[in-house]
Parts: C-alpha cells; sequence; structure tokens
C-alpha cells in the first residue's frame, strides 16, 4: 500500500513507475495489492522514491487484511505502513467504485453484442432482453452495495451478529 500512496503521491502512472524502476507494470501492480516483492524490486522502489530500505520492507512485513475476513489493524500498524486507517478505508471505497464502473462498461458492451448478434440471426424474436434484464438486476445491486445506498449487512449488522454470537447484549 506505501508503494501506491508514493506513487499516486508524485503523480505517476504505474507504467512510469516501472519505467523508471526498471520492474514491469505487473509486478508493480502485484506489489501494489500486497504481494511480497523480492529485495531486488524493494531496493529499486526505495531509490526512485528516495525512501529507506527498512520502511519498504516494515510494510511487506505486516499481514495484510481483506474486507470482512479478519479484523482490521491497529492505527499504530498503520502508521509504520504510512496509512492511516481512514485513507486505507477511502482507498478500498474507490476501489469498489472502480469495479463497479468497469462492471457497467462490461455491461454495456456484452449486452450491445447480444442485441447486435440476436437482431442479426433471429430479429423476430429478441431474447436479448433475457439476460439483460438478468444482469441488469445484478449490476444495481452492485451499484446499491458500493454506493452504500442500503446497508442492510454493514458494520452495524457485523457488529450485532458477532455480540449475539458471543451471547452478549447490545
Amino acid at each position: 500500500m506505501i508503494v501506491r500512496k508514493l506513487r499516486l503521491q508524485r503523480g505517476w502512472s504505474q507504467e512510469q513507475l516501472a519505467q523508471l524502476t526498471g520492474l514491469s507494470v505487473r509486478t508493480i501492480q502485484r506489489i501494489e495489492r500486497g504481494q511480497n516483492p523480492g529485495l531486488e524490486s524493494l531496493n529499486a522502489l526505495a531509490a526512485v522514491f528516495e525512501v529507506p530500505l527498512s520502511q519498504l520492507q516494515t510494510e511487506n512485513a505486516m499481514p495484510i487484511h481483506t474486507s470482512g475476513s479478519q479484523p482490521a489493524p491497529t492505527e499504530s500498524a498503520h502508521s509504520t505502513a504510512g496509512l492511516s486507517l481512514q485513507e486505507q478505508q477511502v482507498m478500498e471505497q474507490v476501489r469498489d467504485i472502480k469495479g463497479f464502473y468497469s462492471h457497467c462498461i462490461k455491461y454495456a458492451l456484452i449486452i450491445s453484442l447480444l442485441f447486435v448478434i440476436n437482431l442479426s440471426t433471429s430479429p423476430g424474436h429478441i431474447w436479448a432482453w433475457w439476460p439483460m434484464l438478468g444482469w441488469g438486476i445484478g449490476l444495481a445491486f452492485h451499484g446499491l452495495n458500493v454506493f452504500e445506498v442500503f446497508q442492510f449487512f454493514g458494520p452495524a449488522w457485523e457488529k450485532r451478529q458477532v455480540e449475539k454470537r458471543l451471547g452478549r447484549k447490545l
């Protein structure tokens, strides 16, 4: 995560960072997603960002937490990695929004293609409405979830369920 933060602070794309470090774009992507880089990769990144190697190594020694699977790290753990809890939550939210927009683009392209295929093969019977309707419902729920319109299974619900299973009263 600190690699991504440092890259964004400098206004560099992943491609630019890859050129500056001599690493592949795929390697940069993997490092930013939490995979442990090799010592050569860390040295190249530390040299480009002009930070001590130990700062990058501290981040990679921390376990990666995914949302919902493990408890969130403490604020002190984030400060060693260079990211606050709020920054990490915002980055995750932006990633989710990006995923939703990507989903919308795929939906529009594939549904358009299905209509073209449908109209060229059997214009008398429009069957492309069905995938459009089914996938559209899924897309709508994805949007509602990403933009937190309804929080049926949000943090408050999770807390109630944990308390319930631990036998505690709220």
